[in-house]
């Protein structure tokens, strides 16, 4: 088979005393998301797209919360070597396309910024990477401002 698609999904709670850090991109803002790492959810969650193309399990599996020589790292560290890793089995990297839903802060300025992290940090031109913002119309956790999520697909090609 050519190919191969990856679904990835994450959720962090929002708190005070944290920096907000979205697809390697630090953003102004009063609260940043809880977790072990940066808890970047948008990479987080590309991460497990690109480990469960493969059929590798999830970001958990190779980067515990509970293994201290993660606490604090930038998910683009985590990144890298998942895209090792799927390399390794013999995969390159078709496309992404992701989505982070937030109701604050404001992302639309620096969706472009986080498109050029990801493509460098994947090894591959930024038109293939997508991401895209949305809220939920003030529905759910997200709505309420308690937390963000990130949901990203991934093509593989055979390399």
């Amino acid at each position: 088979m050519p190919f191969r698609i990856g679904n990835g999904y994450d959720v962090h709670a929002l708190v005070k005393g944290r920096k907000l850090v979205l697809g390697g991109v630090a953003i102004p803002f009063e609260k940043g998301l809880s977790g072990h790492s940066d808890a970047d959810v948008l990479v987080h969650a590309l991460c497990d797209a690109l480990l469960g193309a493969v059929a590798l399990g999830d970001i958990g599996t190779f980067f515990p919360d509970t293994d201290e020589k993660y606490k604090d790292i930038s998910s683009l560290v985590l990144l890298r070597e998942v895209v090792e890793m799927v390399r390794k089995k013999g995969w390159d990297l078709g496309n992404v396309d992701a989505v982070v839903v937030a109701r604050q802060p404001r992302l639309a300025p620096y969706i472009q910024e986080m498109r050029k992290v990801l493509s460098e940090t994947l090894k591959v031109s930024v038109s293939r990477v997508s991401v895209k913002a949305t809220t939920t119309e003030n529905l759910g956790f997200t709505g309420r401002g308690e937390g963000i999520a990130a949901m990203v697909t991934v093509l593989l090609e055979t390399a």
